[in-house]
């Protein structure tokens, strides 16, 4: 019985060494390694990886619009969806690509609510936090960690918006400056940021905060983007700070530690790889619905630039930056204009240094000009300097007595002029005015015709009334 056992225990033991063992985990593929199984996070994210590489391939295929201007030089291909670069002071349009498409600005929006700020308030002034001011921030948004009561100088506090882009930072100075200067509160500041932007001539703007995070009502265009920049740029305050690479606030009424903080833009860093000897300022942004949105001003020396990109991808936005920068210090030159222009008209200029950037050998007999009518003074107006259709420059001038008359009257319509509002106004938007002019002319010649006629008919209808109450009376006079 004993051997029994001992025997069936050998069998068993066999039979279970030479059963195939069952693998648990899933079969070996044909390369001898094991695949598991994908959740649904995984495809969906490998699924907008491939989107967002279409996407990017298709927008750096898509044509720059100033490579289909003839004997323009050829621009750089870049991967953003919208791209510009513009001279800061005569308004040149060098390279552009979708220039006046729709885009959500992200925190690029700051340039705007620190123009805002500059412009109407004093560096002293003192910014108070709210409640308002920190209870919409995410764990993700940028910020310093501001709090309610809280209290900091104007200047600290666009040392903030700058460089750190504190988005609860960018709230409080609107909710200030709006209160203090503007005789309101943030929606007043909010409101002034879209005036502005129609002074300065952004055409596709509209702004509903002062920090750039995400709403379908606020967006922006490149070529906006560089107006805007262009005009920040001239502010002190601006430039001083954007030299800055590392910003401490001391204690406050709250906090009784330093809040340190850098800047963003890598093209300032020179330890970094994406740093350009002749950027001297910026501003980052970035939300998902957004992309990457940078703002970037160079200057050579020569030439004040100022780059925007709009919906690109991360650092691609640096080399693409780049790229335009160098397509625009290599190819293209500043040509004086003051001592050109027909003293007969112009009787003198406000820049005497005014003048076009062309393609490097382009004549300036090459350069169209229009004259407008502006309100800056007695006899004001301002040339807009055009070049293969491309706006190249713009000049404010004083003319002559007789040259303004000329635009006053008959020829006014043909020379696209009238008398505007003009507060940083740029050429484009000159051009628009001179459209809407011809536009009020024709309407108001239509009004005219439509009452003259109007009038003719009840004329007409009166002696028609007349005439047959009189008709009758006679016949009346006959029975009689």
């Amino acid at each position: 019985m004993r051997l029994k056992c001992i025997i069936l225990m050998l069998i068993l033991s066999a039979a279970m060494l030479f059963k195939p063992v069952e693998v648990l985990a899933q079969e070996p593929d044909q390369q001898g390694t094991v695949s598991e199984e994908k959740t649904q996070e995984e495809k969906e994210a490998e699924e907008q990886a491939k989107k967002e590489a279409k996407e990017k391939a298709d927008s750096y295929d898509r044509q720059p619009d100033t490579n289909n201007l003839k004997d323009w030089p050829k621009g750089p291909q870049v991967y953003a969806d919208s791209a510009v670069v513009m001279d800061m002071e005569s308004g040149a349009i060098l390279y552009a690509k979708q220039a006046d498409k729709k885009h959500f600005p992200a925190s690029i929006t700051k340039l705007m609510t620190t123009l805002v700020a500059l412009e109407n308030a004093e560096l002293t002034d003192k910014v108070t936090f709210t409640e308002d001011s920190v209870s919409f921030l995410e764990w993700d948004d940028a910020q310093i960690g501001m709090k309610p009561g809280e209290e900091i100088s104007l200047k600290d506090a666009l040392y903030g918006v700058l460089l750190a882009s504190a988005n609860e930072v960018s709230h409080a100075v609107a909710e200030n400056v709006g209160a203090q200067h503007l005789g309101g509160d943030y929606d007043s500041f909010i409101a002034q940021m879209n005036k502005r932007a129609e002074e300065l001539g952004c055409t596709n703007s509209h702004w509903v905060n002062a920090n750039g995070l995400h709403d379908e009502e606020h967006y922006t265009t490149a070529h906006d983007m560089a107006l805007i920049a262009s005009a920040v740029y001239q502010q002190e305050e601006f430039r001083k700070i954007e030299e800055s690479l590392e910003y401490k606030i001391g204690f406050t009424n709250l906090t009784k530690e330093e809040r340190v903080f850098q800047q963003n833009h890598k093209m300032l860093w020179p330890e970094s790889e994406y740093y350009y000897e002749y950027c001297k300022g910026g501003k980052t942004g970035y939300t998902d619905q957004a992309k990457t949105t940078l703002v970037t001003m160079a200057d050579n020396g020569n030439m004040h630039l100022a780059a925007v990109v709009l919906y690109d991808y991360g650092v691609d936005a640096y080399q693409d930056t780049r790229a335009m920068f160098d397509y625009v210090f290599q190819n293209f030159e500043k040509v004086p204009v003051s001592e050109t222009e027909n003293t007969d008209e112009i009787v003198s200029f406000q820049n005497n240094d005014a003048y076009v950037v062309l393609p490097k050998g382009t004549e300036l007999s090459q350069v169209d000009r229009e004259v407008i009518l502006t309100d800056q003074g007695i006899r004001s107006g301002r040339i807009i300097y055009t070049c293969r259709d491309q706006v190249v420059g713009n000049a404010d001038v004083s003319l002559s007595e007789e040259y303004y008359q000329k635009l006053l009257g008959g020829d006014a319509a043909k020379s696209g002029s009238k008398e505007i509002e003009n507060n940083g106004s740029t050429p484009q938007d000159a051009e628009k005015d001179a459209n809407q002019t011809k536009d009020l002319k024709k309407e108001n010649n239509k009004d005219i015709k439509l009452v003259i006629g109007i009038s003719a008919a009840a004329i007409f209808l009166a002696i028609v009334i007349i005439s047959i109450a009189d008709s009758k009376k006679r016949r009346k006079r006959r029975r009689k």
